[in-house]
């Protein structure tokens, strides 16, 4: 048994041995023999780990129409490497002959214009760029151009190689680069330049071409207020976002759903390893962590009741610019539509004029294109269905007829007699009086309604006073925010003594309330200046019988795993972005006998002879009530309203159109009418098929 036992460890200490020696050798081999050519293969050899952009979420309508998605791009990005400045401006010239050859545009924030050989600055902007870049002051364009020339060790004399290579040579400086932080030279270049790039890799040092995703807004400029746009991220943004994972060349949601849902639509980014030799050649890809796609909005918006909103806006709006109708009001330029579901609340269209193309902004937007949107003055960028404010003219008087009626300020058939003008406050005359010096006899508030009396609304606001009617105008979602999931709403203003006393508290003033506001707040005058979104919930909560719910543009929001993410999430998420916002839903318990009124004398505006909507809803198969709204400004033209829902006598939808400055409310009923067309399916257009339908359970199971 010893015997045994000490010749297993003889054989157990040979076979030691011979390992040691084995790896003896093979450290020499490595270390001594090959050591000089392993060490060269080191030191040629950069391993880079960079980022693949994430897919964003994409938007879909309430029937799954898909209105945003992504595209795959091509971005060109730069690396250091250890080249002489001469030979990176030769890699910068060939680079930017390919993308001209094929079309494409690279980067260019220098400056001067070399074409018209001019600065592109105004002259105090210009000089303070040049003293930044310790250069004088005075110094021409020929001279600054020859200061960079000679700073990049530029040896080309023509002047069209000179441009580009400064051109590059300026983003680099400007952005600063690295050998493990590239700067991007181009953003969505074609596949021609992509494979000629990567063809011609060897003479390219340090450039790398990667794949990201396109934001691709596919209903063009329907809905552009509502989806909003994305922009390149700012320096203050990448500071808040940087730890969230930001990088500066980042695209981020600017307005809109883009912006509100942020957090849910980026996705995370994946990660590549990228092996680059010395002289910044590519020589192997490999991604080492997926990119994960973002979370996907669907929104409570119909997409062909959205287009058919936006299209009659502006059409009717060109039609009374140009006196289409009885009279030409030339001012009238915007305006804005909302149709809301009376039963849910929910948004189907939000429609405001003018609209923009958000497309334009995916890969940045041009010097014109900021003009043609950031300086023009009929602000197209700016949403006037949540944002624009406007007093409401006789819109407003549902309001004030369902305050006395139900304060008991008046009996529901209680009629009064109405005499022209009426004798207290600032004795103001009734529209009928200051036009014909006529009177509407005897109204009751159905009658009210239809003829639009204003000596009726002046009677009964004098009756229960400022306090009782600001409380129903509140009651009714107005003077405050809807809630609705868009960044930007306005308040508006709600005329009352509260409002009074902030404007005495914020200027210093001793305003007191007067009689003459109370009667003006009455008739939608006075300081009550609402937002159509707002008038829209309005006339939504009224036709649903006084039962108000919390209003809404988003039905869910679906994971990229194709669950549904929680409503806790999304409601976070809002009230992050839009600021903290209680439950508007309630019931506000108006009688039946005041509903009925007052439903009563809205359908006689469209409905009967004499009202002032009549002639356009006469021939409409199915009974709308409504009514009209003219509403003065202290400059331009009388802004233009139409407020109404559908069908009376079991509502489905409340449509809101006003139009700055359109000098009457009967101009804006035929675009409610065609919107209500196209609802009910009475228009004779061929259905739009320009987007692709796809149910979300198509959705969730692709992914």
């Amino acid at each position: 048994m010893q015997e045994n036992l000490n010749m297993r460890f003889n054989i157990l200490m040979i076979i030691v041995a011979l390992v040691g020696i084995i790896f003896t050798v093979q450290l020499f081999n490595l270390q001594i023999v090959n050591g000089a050519s392993y060490r060269e293969q080191s030191e040629n050899r950069l391993v880079r780990t960079i980022s693949v952009s994430a897919p964003r979420g994409e938007i879909y309508d309430r029937y799954g129409k898909l209105l945003v998605t992504n595209e795959m791009g091509y971005t060109a990005n730069l690396y250091y490497t250890k080249i002489s400045k001469i030979e990176l401006n030769e890699v910068l010239l060939k680079f930017a002959n390919i993308l001209e050859k094929n079309g494409d545009e690279y980067y260019n924030n220098f400056p001067i214009d070399f074409d018209t050989m001019e600065f592109k600055k105004k002259e105090e902007s210009m000089k303070a760029w040049k003293t930044s870049n310790k250069i004088d002051e005075n110094a021409t364009v020929p001279e600054v151009i020859e200061f960079y020339k000679k700073k990049y060790e530029i040896q080309n004399q023509d002047i069209d190689e000179i441009k580009k290579i400064i051109v590059l040579r300026y983003e680099i400086a400007t952005k600063g680069y690295s050998s493990v932080k590239s700067v991007t030279l181009a953003k969505n270049i074609s596949k021609e330049s992509m494979l000629e790039i990567e063809e011609r890799g060897n003479e390219l040092s340090g450039i790398v071409v990667t794949t990201y995703p396109i934001r691709k807004y596919l209903a063009g400029n329907i809905g552009s207020h509502i989806l909003g746009y994305i922009g390149r991220i700012s320096s203050s943004e990448y500071e808040k976002g940087k730890e969230q994972g930001y990088s500066q060349n980042d695209y981020i949601g600017k307005s809109g759903i883009e912006a509100t849902f942020e957090e849910l639509l980026r996705g995370e980014d994946g990660r590549m390893k990228l092996e680059m030799d010395s002289d910044g050649r590519v020589t192997s890809k490999e991604e080492i962590v997926e990119s994960k796609m973002g979370d996907s909005v669907v929104l409570t918006i119909d997409y062909d009741l959205q287009k058919k909103a936006e299209e009659v806006l502006e059409k009717y709006i060109n039609k009374i610019q140009s006196g289409g109708f009885t009279e030409t009001y030339e001012d009238a330029d915007a305006g804005a539509l909302v149709v809301i579901d009376t039963k849910t609340s929910e948004v189907l269209a939000l429609a405001s004029y003018p609209n923009y193309n958000p497309d334009e902004f995916t890969n940045g937007i041009s010097n014109s294109e900021y003009e043609k949107y950031f300086s023009n003055e009929k602000r197209p960028m700016f949403n006037r269905a949540i944002q624009g404010v406007y007093s409401p003219g006789s819109t407003f008087k549902m309001v004030t007829a369902v305050a006395a009626v139900e304060s008991g300020a008046i009996g529901v058939e209680e009629e009064i007699l109405t005499k022209g003008f009426f004798n207290q406050g600032h004795k103001p005359g009734c529209w009928v009086w200051n036009s014909y010096r006529g009177t509407h006899g005897l109204v009751n508030t159905e009658k009210a309604l239809k003829v639009s009396c204003n000596y009726y609304f002046y009677d009964v606001s004098y009756r229960m006073g400022i306090d009782t009617l600001s409380k129903y105008a509140s009651m009714f979602g107005l003077g405050k925010k809807t809630g609705i999931e868009l960044i930007g709403e306005t308040a508006g203003t709600l005329a009352s003594r509260e409002y009074i006393e902030m404007l005495n508290e914020r200027d210093g003033g001793n305003r007191q309330w007067m009689i003459a506001d109370t009667l003006s707040a009455g008739i939608g005058q006075s300081y009550n200046s609402f937002t159509p979104i707002q008038m829209a919930y309005y006339i939504a909560t009224l036709a649903n019988g006084g039962v108000k719910n919390d209003l809404t543009i988003v039905k869910n929001v679906i994971s990229s795993n194709g669950s549904e993410v929680s409503g806790e999430l999304v409601d976070s998420i809002v009230d992050e972005k839009i600021g903290k916002t209680e439950s508007n839903a309630e019931n506000l318990n108006i009688s039946q006998e005041t509903l009925d009124a007052v439903f009563e004398g809205m359908r006689s505006v469209t409905g009967e002879t004499g009202g002032t909507a009549y002639s356009t809803f006469s021939s409409f198969p199915i009974e709308v009530a409504g009514k009209t709204g003219t509403a003065t400004v202290s400059s331009g033209s009388p802004h233009a309203w139409f407020v109404g829902f559908a069908p009376y006598h079991e509502p489905e939808i409340a449509v809101v159109c006003v139009i700055e400055h359109g000098g009457h409310g009967s101009y804006t009923a035929p675009a409610v009418k065609e919107v209500m067309e196209e609802y009910f399916g009475y228009n004779n257009d061929e259905i739009t098929e320009d987007l692709e339908l796809r149910s979300i359970d198509e959705v969730l199971i692709e992914r």
